[in-house]
């Protein structure tokens, strides 16, 4: 069974580029989200194995989504991706219960290895 993967980010570039690096390694894409709020939402209707989660999005921040699934789903698997590589970011969203952190732009094989390494958890 393949692993399913929920994208969310606000540039529709960023989730077509995730999506394909990902899904050229067996991964299944079963949702796609523009803003924080549809993430969350998506999470429980999908039920993912793993999330790819922007910091910064519309109507709910990646971090306040990440809060959101966390509350409901403790076990969720949740890597963050952001522009900004800043402490504070790294370290709230981790605090928030993200379990890794992807700096864009993205390498492939970085995007591999944290969900590789996620996933192995």
């Amino acid at each position: 069974m393949s692993t399913k993967v929920l994208i969310a980010d606000d540039a529709t570039f960023m989730r077509m580029m995730i999506k394909n690096i990902i899904t050229k390694q067996g991964y299944e894409v079963v949702g796609e989200a523009e803003n924080g709020k549809q993430a969350v939402d998506l999470y429980f209707e999908t039920t993912p194995d793993l999330v790819t989660m922007d910091i910064t999005m519309p109507e709910m921040d990646g971090i306040e989504a990440v809060q959101a699934i966390m509350a409901k789903a403790p076990d969720a698997k949740i890597i963050m991706c952001s522009a900004m590589g800043q402490q504070s970011m790294v370290m709230e969203a981790i605090q928030a219960g993200a379990k890794d952190f992807i700096v864009k732009p993205f390498q492939p094989d970085r995007i591999m290895q944290a969900l590789e390494k996620v996933l192995a958890k």
